[in-house]
């Protein structure tokens, strides 16, 4: 029997008819295809209204332009285009003359993390050289994590299965975790041999009543710096488990590829200190501005895709630097959770480095340079990373605890939760999520 499959190509997407063998594997395909139609919602008009905020006489031919360029992102639906979501948005963090005209009218925007790190990143290098210490500077957080299942998105008296966020308890920066409180009574933690950390909880749907899931925690969060140089660098122990895991390939997106493979010899080059390539990676990745991501879940391989548009997000950054530098044969790895800046909260990734005799030190690719005159502030994310960070997954793509029964709706990453019922996923469309945090002295 045929059924409805998709086909993406050149940032078309077409419906085709096609006979799948794994009748699995066409439920995943038909459900990558809901998440990007919802990736993917806006219309000509509505793009075109908010881009004649900043470019009133905006033309046709203009949106052409930015399409092929891949400043302005969309797909075809059944011989309709649709545009992705923060398409708009978007086009005033890539395309370098939308950049200026928005400057222009709107000034230069700061978020709440640029604020904070302005002041904490030179106060971190001062103190690390002073004090010849690698983790310092503690920040102590009080956390309430919500997560809101939006009313009658399951039948009533139906038991809904939650994951939500958690600290890790592992990592040599993060540490005094407490659990304050939960919305349940009955919880279950992840065991720290577990990749993603979470607190899992169950609870039956109310007729009407959005089904809510709490936790309250406190932990401390470090700062990490390692002021290194070439010669501070062994060699490898290139017959350790270590090192053969963390320089391999990893379904899906840490793929060797050949555009991978001759990009990674155009960086590098005959560079042959580790530190030194590293630095070459995470100079010219850094040439990529940030943009607003489409889901995770809906990408075949994410380094692929930050090539193919120039663009990428924290996440997306991330592994496609974890892949160069594993085919170049530094060991690297995923982390991510959340950047806790007071004003400046949010999902985060990031990765990992490993230098023999050093140990694992944190990468912040999206982080990119450092604004300072200063060389060791300058390439402070390259070797280091600030104090607000929550972190709850220590790599991608591993099962949850307990184990999930259905697709994730992210399948990558691990932040804002997950959440199941007897017969499916509820996406991110069908419930929100809220964090707060304190700042405790």
């Amino acid at each position: 029997m045929k059924k409805a499959c998709w086909l993406s190509l050149c940032g078309i997407v077409l419906l085709t008819g096609c006979t799948s063998r794994f009748a699995s594997m066409e439920n995943i395909e038909q459900e990558k295809m809901n998440r990007t139609k919802i990736d993917f919602s806006k219309t000509k008009d509505q793009v075109t209204e908010y881009i004649r905020k900043y470019i009133p006489d905006v033309n046709d031919q203009q949106l052409l332009n930015w399409e092929a360029e891949k400043s302005l992102e969309c797909m075809v639906f059944d011989g309709q285009k649709m545009y992705f979501n923060n398409a708009a948005p978007n086009l005033f963090r890539i395309n370098k003359e939308a950049i200026a005209i928005k400057q222009a009218k709107d000034g230069v925007e700061q978020d709440g993390k640029d604020k904070v790190n302005l002041v904490h990143v030179p106060q971190v290098v001062s103190e690390a050289k002073a004090n010849h210490q690698t983790i310092l500077h503690p920040v102590r957080m009080r956390v309430k994590y919500t997560l809101t299942v939006k009313p009658n998105m399951v039948p009533q008296g139906e038991l809904l299965r939650c994951w939500l966020p958690f600290p890790r308890t592992d990592q040599p920066r993060q540490g005094d975790v407490k659990l304050i409180s939960t919305s349940e009574n009955k919880y279950l933690l992840a065991p720290a041999k577990y990749k993603h950390s979470t607190l899992y909880m169950e609870k039956r749907q109310e007729k009407d009543k959005p089904t809510v899931f709490t936790a309250e925690y406190e932990y401390t969060s470090n700062a990490e710096y390692h002021q290194l140089k070439p010669e501070d660098i062994k060699p490898y122990k290139m017959d350790s488990p270590l090192y053969k895991e963390y320089t391999s390939e990893r379904e899906k997106h840490v793929r060797f590829t050949p555009r991978i493979k001759e990009l990674a010899q155009q960086i590098v080059g005959n560079e042959q200190n580790p530190l030194l390539k590293v630095k070459k990676i995470y100079e010219w990745i850094n040439k990529f501005p940030w943009a607003s991501a489409r889901e995770y879940s809906t990408l075949d391989n994410i380094p692929e895709y930050v090539l193919d548009n120039k663009h990428g997000d924290c996440g997306q950054v991330s592994l496609l630097f974890i892949t160069l530098a594993r085919y170049c044969g530094i060991p690297a790895r995923f982390q991510s959770g959340f950047m806790m800046h007071p004003g400046g909260t949010n999902l985060h990734d990031w990765a990992q480095i490993y230098f023999e005799g050093i140990g694992w030190i944190p990468v912040d690719q999206s982080f990119g340079l450092f604004p300072s005159k200063n060389e060791d502030e300058k390439y402070f994310f390259m070797t280091g990373i600030d104090s607000y960070r929550m972190i709850v997954n220590d790599d991608y793509s591993y099962p949850l605890y307990p184990n999930k029964k259905f697709m994730r709706s992210e399948t990558v990453d691990f932040q804002r939760g997950e959440v199941e019922w007897s017969k499916g996923n509820l996406y991110f469309n069908q419930w929100k999520w809220n964090i707060e945090v304190e700042y405790l002295k």
